[in-house]
């Protein structure tokens, strides 16, 4: 998947929720987990809305903790676990883009289905 390029949100504090850590370890989960996530799509335009400076800060916020929830390799159910791994992640992805959902915008989609077929 390509790097992000359209949408640029300054980092805040070294934590797995800071944008900084989640946009240098997003590509590399996103390319493992791809095949195990049905709606990478969604993902992937979350993780465009969380780094677009325009989105507010709680829509940010939410997307911005789910994604670093779903970068850590160590969770809840590790990743590495084959069937198992990312049903967590998938739970807490859906919950976060399920509440934000309105402020994905269609240029966040444009951005994510490009960024999908650069990796086809």
């Amino acid at each position: 998947m390509a790097q992000d390029r359209k949408f640029d949100f300054p980092g805040f504090g070294e934590k797995d929720g800071d944008p900084r850590v989640v946009r240098e370890q997003f590509w590399r989960t996103a390319k493992k987990a791809a095949r195990h996530i049905p709606f990478m799509e969604d993902v992937v335009a979350a993780y465009y809305c969380a780094m677009d400076r325009n989105t507010p800060m709680r829509a940010k916020g939410i997307l911005l903790a789910a994604l670093g929830y779903f970068i850590l390799p160590t969770d809840s159910i590790p990743d590495f676990i084959l069937g198992l791994g990312f049903t967590d992640d998938i739970a807490v992805l859906t919950a976060a883009i399920t509440t934000v959902r309105a402020h994905i915008t269609p240029a966040h989609r444009m951005a994510a289905r490009e960024a999908i077929a650069d990796e086809s």
